[in-house]
């Protein structure tokens, strides 16, 4: 090999060995930007898997702007009213379901609860419907937000591959599994991300990470903005409705069972 042609294959291994560090960096930028939970599973899961994760927290907004969200509010299929909290975890439910208004710290399980119009004050009772409405909490907001919570606490997150959703939008397939989190660490999801705008377009449940057909296999359609962060209410046959983002909130929200007028705080 003569000088010259030694010294154009050194430039271009140079090359490439910049371009292979400036993609590594800029991975590590993104998942800097978006750190996983502690007690995320990094080690079982998938690379691929975790960069795909880390696209949708971009396109739903950024991780900054998820963070800094203060006030989530939705409809549960017209039986439940939830406002949360995001900073301090406080949580209010109101319940059609069994008239039953709970307010709930989901980290502390503090706080009250009226059923029927009469307070529930006997202790025993009280842990009862508190860890109740934590139980409802954790299955209503994980029906909204689960798009955010793709590295959280327990979860191990793995590639399964190129497939298509039922509406026919190519996509990336992510497997979900818990360990020792939530009140269904048995469950597993299978997640749809659509390949072209990196948002959830799908999502499959087994109640047992051991079976082979899903409970159900439904749609996450109607993506809109609030606030400074995507949500999506559309679940097929069935809709979360009344989705609000909010910044401020009455003091008395979560302190009393007085009524909450949401559309005079928008």
């Amino acid at each position: 090999m003569n000088v010259s042609s030694f010294l154009k294959v050194s430039v271009f291994v140079i090359f490439l060995a910049g371009c292979t560090s400036g993609q590594e960096d800029n991975q590590a930028a993104v998942q800097d930007e978006n750190p996983p939970a502690e007690g995320f599973n990094v080690e079982g899961s998938d690379l691929k898997a975790i960069a795909i994760a880390d696209n949708v927290m971009d396109a739903l907004g950024g991780r900054q702007n998820w963070d800094n969200t203060r006030y989530v509010c939705w409809n549960f299929f017209g039986s439940r009213e939830l406002i949360w909290d995001k900073q301090t975890g406080d949580v209010r439910i109101e319940s059609s379901r069994d008239s039953t208004i709970y307010i709930v710290n989901i980290n502390s399980l503090e706080g009250r609860v009226m059923k029927n119009g009469e307070e529930i004050t006997q202790p025993d009772s009280l842990s009862k419907y508190l860890e109740r409405g934590k139980r409802i909490w954790i299955n209503d907001s994980y029906w909204l937000v689960m798009p955010y919570k793709l590295k959280d606490s327990g979860v191990t997150l793995k590639y399964l591959g190129e497939d298509t959703t039922q509406s026919g939008l190519q996509a990336d397939l992510l497997e979900l599994r818990f360990e020792n989190v939530g009140v269904t660490p048995e469950n597993k999801y299978n997640v749809w991300v659509d390949k072209e705008t990196s948002l959830v377009r799908q999502w499959a449940y087994y109640s047992n990470d051991t079976l082979i057909e899903p409970g159900f296999i439904l749609p996450w359609d109607n993506w809109k903005q609030y606030k400074n962060i995507l949500l999506s209410g559309n679940r097929g046959e069935r809709e979360l409705s009344d989705i609000m983002v909010l910044d401020t909130l009455p003091e008395s929200t979560f302190l009393t069972f007085d009524p909450v007028n949401l559309q005079e705080v928008e």
